[in-house]
């Protein structure tokens, strides 16, 4: 790209704002404030993915801006890994069943039903069935600031 396009691309970002009407919603909706009380498991996601459901729990902000989700997956045998991900929150994997590996900024751990994994905000990380043979489970707990 040359001075002459970025400049060009740099005056059409600059009046981007404009081009949206008065009162129209923002790109993201701020999550609701959550509040003590019961959150049940919601419907399956990730449909797209083979062998991977997802039921979220809960997803919304806590005081002080601080973001919280909660959501339950279980993954069949033999699963492709998630992408090799970061993110600004810290998550937290508390295994209900099976194995699941855990690489954490590049160190490898198998964690059992009943162990917990941390992945500290911004390392990069991804979570796979150990099992070639049988199905694993776990709840993700993320915690941090609005994405």
């Amino acid at each position: 790209m040359n001075r002459r396009e970025f400049s060009i691309l740099l005056s059409m970002l600059a009046a981007a704002p404009a081009a949206i009407p008065a009162g129209a919603e923002p790109a993201h909706t701020p999550l609701a404030m959550l509040a003590s009380g019961r959150y049940p498991e919601g419907p399956a996601t990730h449909p797209s993915t083979p062998g991977r459901t997802s039921r979220h729990i809960v997803i919304g902000m806590l005081p002080d801006n601080i973001r919280f989700e909660a959501h339950v997956t279980t993954l069949a045998p033999g699963a492709p890994p998630e992408a090799i991900a970061h993110h600004k929150h810290t998550e937290i994997w508390l295994v209900r069943e099976g194995q699941v590996t855990l690489m954490t900024d590049g160190a490898t751990r198998t964690l059992q039903a009943g162990d917990m994994g941390i992945c500290i905000a911004g390392d990069n990380h991804y979570v796979a069935n150990a099992s070639q043979s049988a199905p694993c489970s776990y709840f993700v707990i993320t915690v941090g600031p609005p994405e």
